[in-house]
């Protein structure tokens, strides 16, 4: 039996690779495979291993190259996990062994998910996947079957459980959405926007009660929405049975977007000192909302935030990028 036939590698890895142009998390490993892929030497190691395991010997002498050659190839292509080696026991010792660890390459320049009609990309947040929040009394997290926790305590919004809130209310302080950057940098981007239903936070509730809420995107503050009241005079059409009378019960549907020319409320601009350009969208890999009820606002009446389950509208927190 030859030397050949006895090597054996196990890849664990998906041998399928998909990458995505506009996510920057990807475009280290699309730089390596591109340097890897531009030596018509390594595409041959390629073909080699592309079935069978072979040592870096024998790979050498199937290229007719140096030894110390063929280890740089293979290193170029190991770090773009291409090829995958492992030292093995041989005749005369140790020895390298290379392998293929791939079927498959693909490139994606366009977001898949992107509308092709309207060229918008939708990510719904759940209302309890939030990653940051510091808030005051009243305060409290709901799923269906009522109050997670206890009533007013900030502790249970650092509960595992919070992830299954439906309703979430405080009076003062912020919480913050972190929202995957999919932003595709070959589009020309026009407009980035939120949706969420809320309503202003009193004890109980008071339809007459404002409270100035300021929306945040990337920690630049775009628009405050001041809300007229903590709607409870009515059931909310998807809040639950067990929903006590008495308490926040539906909130109202807002939309706050940023264009090129500013910041809008429901489609009517309202700042033009913070527009899509000043967000900062290609830094990060994440997009940051927060909705924050400020201690020096003007009216300081809290927040309502609803999830799918409970107010008028089925939604979470809704994202939506849109291209030229």
């Amino acid at each position: 039996m030859s030397e050949r036939t006895k090597h054996n590698i196990r890849i664990s890895q998906d041998r399928n690779i998909s990458l995505y142009l506009g996510d920057p998390a990807h475009h280290d490993w699309i730089t390596r495979i591109g340097k890897a892929l531009s030596s018509p030497v390594r595409l041959k190691i390629l073909n080699i291993l592309k079935n069978t395991p072979r040592s870096l010997k024998e790979i050498a002498a199937l290229l007719e190259l140096p030894l110390s050659s063929t280890s740089l190839h293979i290193k170029a292509l190991e770090e773009a996990r291409l090829v995958i080696t492992e030292n093995q026991s041989g005749v005369h010792g140790s020895m390298r062994v290379c392998i293929c660890s791939f079927t498959s390459f693909r490139l994606t320049a366009f977001n898949e998910e992107v509308d092709s009609s309207n060229k918008t990309v939708s990510i719904e947040m759940p209302i309890g996947n939030y990653f940051n929040c510091e808030v005051a009394p009243t305060c409290g997290i709901a799923d269906e079957k009522g109050v997670i926790g206890a009533f007013d305590s900030v502790v249970t919004f650092y509960s595992p459980r919070r992830i299954r809130a439906q309703l979430i209310w405080f009076t003062k302080g912020f919480i913050e959405y972190r929202f995957p950057n999919l932003i595709n940098p070959l589009l020309d981007l026009k407009e980035i926007s939120f949706s969420a239903e809320m309503c202003s936070e009193a004890p109980g509730f008071l339809e007459d009660w404002p409270s100035d809420i300021t929306i945040s995107i990337n920690n630049r503050e775009t628009v405050t929405w001041r809300c007229p009241g903590d709607f409870g005079a009515r059931r909310g059409k998807l809040t639950p049975a067990g929903w006590s009378n008495g308490s926040s019960q539906y909130g109202l549907l807002k939309t706050f977007s940023v264009k090129k020319e500013g910041s809008y409320l429901d489609e009517q601009l309202r700042n033009t000192d913070i527009t899509i350009n000043d967000l900062g969208l290609a830094a990060s890999h994440f997009i940051s909302l927060k909705i924050e009820v400020k201690e020096d606002a003007k009216y300081a009446g809290g927040v309502n935030i609803f999830g799918r389950k409970y107010g008028d509208y089925p939604q979470g927190i809704i994202m939506r990028v849109t291209y030229e």
